[in-house]
């Protein structure tokens, strides 16, 4: 096989991986209880810092820090991003652990839909019809599962728009996605690792006690692999991202939220009135609808590119003597 063929085949299992990884943390979250949400997001902060450091500290990879350093710009923008990105987590930790898991993957799936509108809105994009059709009936989702839950589904849409400013933020950036998460977590250390000393004091805090009959050592090294599991898959998502293209990792995104509604229904039995499974219908519809003109879009425009380049030369005909 060859080796461009070897690197795509790694770069989809890294993207299954990074994915998969990311779909099946309604699983882990759980694992903290009794910590409560804020306890949970103050330790997974501070212990991706140290996950981070000791990947750079492997890959010897240093370089991009002093650059960054003189760039108040994009340090103002990373800064943004961390906390963007730290109510992104608050949340989902609170859902998930609350019994949301369903809604916290409609976040995600209406999350191209919102990144899409932002394009629109903050880039000056235009849109083609296959994007407007898949906004609009992405819009209508959201009025049928407010008449579905009862109210504004805020939880998927904090989730969706959080993140998509984060991704924003983060294209104006230019970092990898090792990189962010090293320069994001350290914005983020001083005030997770006060916040843990205040739970401390406070005794709400969990990490490093144990009591009987409820949680021990276990539920701390618990929190430490919270940071490990946050840089990993940002990792496997890196190697991917440079061996395929971008639209398959655009298709491989549904997986993680395809995951958590599974488990969700499955694993958690949340419930879905026939209302909620309408609304989620019309999600999936806009996104085959979004689908299939990104794919559209891809193949004209490598036709366009192939029109565009020359025919090869003929060579001369032979002089007859």
């Amino acid at each position: 096989m060859p080796e461009t063929d070897q690197d795509s085949g790694r770069g989809l299992w890294y993207g299954f991986a990074a994915y998969g990884i990311w779909g099946l943390f309604p699983l882990f979250w759980p694992l903290l209880e009794p910590g409560a949400a804020d306890d949970i997001l103050a330790n997974r902060m501070v212990w991706s810092l140290l996950a981070v450091v000791l990947f750079l500290v492997a890959q010897r990879h240093w370089s991009w820090i002093r650059p960054l350093l003189r760039q108040p710009r994009r340090l103002a923008m990373l800064a943004a991003a961390a906390a963007v990105i730290s109510v992104n987590w608050g949340v989902y930790i609170w859902a998930v652990n609350a019994g949301h898991v369903v809604e916290t993957s409609l976040g995600y799936f209406i999350n191209p839909l919102v990144t899409i509108a932002f394009g629109v809105l903050v880039l000056k994009e235009r849109l083609r019809r296959g994007q407007w059709a898949a906004v609009g009936i992405g819009a209508a989702a959201v009025a049928v599962l407010s008449a579905a839950y009862g109210r504004l589904p805020w939880i998927a849409l904090t989730l969706a728009f959080s993140f998509a400013t984060y991704g924003l933020l983060k294209k104006k950036v230019g970092l990898s996605g090792l990189e962010s998460l090293a320069a994001e977590s350290a914005f983020m250390f001083p005030f997770a690792l006060g916040y843990l000393i205040y739970l401390e004091v406070s005794g709400r805090g969990t990490f490093g006690h144990t009591v009987a009959g409820s949680y021990g050592w276990g539920h701390s090294a618990l929190l430490v692999l919270s940071g490990l599991i946050t840089a990993v898959p940002l990792l496997f998502f890196g190697a991917a991202a440079v061996r395929v293209p971008l639209t398959v990792l655009g298709l491989l995104q549904y997986l993680a939220p395809v995951f958590q509604f599974l488990i969700g229904v499955a694993v958690f039995h949340e419930s879905m009135p026939p209302a909620r499974w309408a609304g989620f219908a019309l999600v999936w519809a806009a996104l085959a609808v979004l689908t299939w003109d990104a794919l559209r879009q891809l193949r004209a425009d490598r036709a366009g590119r192939a029109a565009a380049v020359p025919p090869p030369a003929t060579a001369p005909a032979l002089l007859k003597g």
